[in-house]
């Protein structure tokens, strides 16, 4: 069972996972996190597949960031260990966490170089009962495969970091969690396309523009 994500999807956060697979954090010479490294994407960000990212004039370095995506399906605070955590997933889709890196490492913490408009591609569905312990994550630009990774990589598992996020904040139904991306982020530019394939859920594709012409 899938459910078509368009325009009018409007999380009330999205809580991103930062260097959750070992290769991506050694790639831009981090440590691999002891716990979950968590920012806040701008829910203003998002753009659904097919509306284009948009390059801005402060930016020289904007890269792609193909993740999996957990829709959540209801109000979610304080689960513990124990807690079985089906029943506050919606379904998982397909999220590019777009970075401005050059911001990024300018500002040192993410919100700007994370948040700019049309930051975060979402979609094309959510899909329901779909077991994600070992999917594929792959990105495309231009038909060209950048990022290629399984879901099995990750430090923190889907369902430990519903967990964790929700002793941190209060989840919300039709929130979403990206879960991190694999090793190989790589420059955007004007006339690219850029795809985020998930395993199961299917391809979210996006066109990149100059912000301004």
């Amino acid at each position: 069972m899938s459910e078509l994500i368009g325009a009018d999807f409007r999380p009330s956060k999205i809580v991103c996972v930062g260097r959750n697979y070992v290769d991506h954090a050694r790639e831009l010479g981090n440590e691999v996190p002891k716990a979950p490294l968590l920012f806040l994407k701008a829910p203003s960000a998002f753009v659904p597949n097919g509306e284009p990212i948009l390059i801005p004039e402060q930016s020289q370095q904007v890269e792609h960031e193909a993740e999996l995506g957990i829709v959540i399906a209801e109000r979610c605070n304080g689960l513990q260990d124990t807690d079985d955590v089906k029943r506050y997933i919606k379904g998982f889709t397909c999220v590019n966490d777009v970075t401005a890196r050059d911001i990024q490492r300018s500002d040192v913490q993410f919100t700007r170089a994370k948040s700019f408009d049309t930051f975060c591609p979402i979609g094309p569905h959510i899909v329901a009962e779909l077991n994600v312990e070992d999917i594929g994550v792959i990105c495309r630009v231009n038909g060209e495969v950048r990022q290629s990774g399984r879901t099995s990589q990750m430090v923190f598992s889907p369902a430990f970091l519903i967990r964790y996020i929700s002793r941190q904040m209060t989840l919300m139904q039709g929130d979403v969690i990206a879960t991190g991306t694999p090793a190989g982020v790589s420059k955007l530019n004007p006339g690219d396309v850029c795809e985020v394939e998930i395993e199961g859920i299917g391809v979210l594709s996006n066109p990149v523009f100059p912000a301004k012409d």
